[in-house]
């Protein structure tokens, strides 16, 4: 099958949510002198700016929750619990456009 633009969009952008999000993790526990859960989440909320940011990232993440079981199970796709790990454990930058990629294969598969 072949790849889409929007496709090819989303593997960028899992890509790049990946690369740019872990290297600020990385920089987050040389910082530190290792990671603490509690030391992050703080951390977000330094200043107005970053609490903006915290916090509209925690609201698009909480939304995402929301609909991406159904939206799951709509478009035929199984394990739809490993994208909620990947956000936590690595970077919702990350797992989001990476279930958009997968669910738009799928929607393409189903339709050609």
């Amino acid at each position: 099958m072949d790849w889409s633009l929007r496709q090819g969009a989303y593997a960028l952008l899992a890509v790049v949510g990946l690369v740019v999000t872990a290297a600020y993790n990385l920089q987050f526990v040389q910082e530190q002198g290792g990671f603490s859960i509690a030391a992050f989440f703080a951390s977000g909320y330094v200043n107005p700016a970053a609490s903006s940011l915290t916090s509209d990232l925690a609201v698009a993440f909480a939304a995402f929750l929301v609909w991406l079981p159904g939206e799951a199970r709509r478009v035929g796709i199984r394990h739809w619990w490993v994208y909620v790990v990947l956000s936590c454990g690595l970077a919702f930058a990350f797992a989001f456009p990476l279930f958009l990629l997968v669910r738009e294969r799928r929607l393409a598969a189903a339709s050609g």
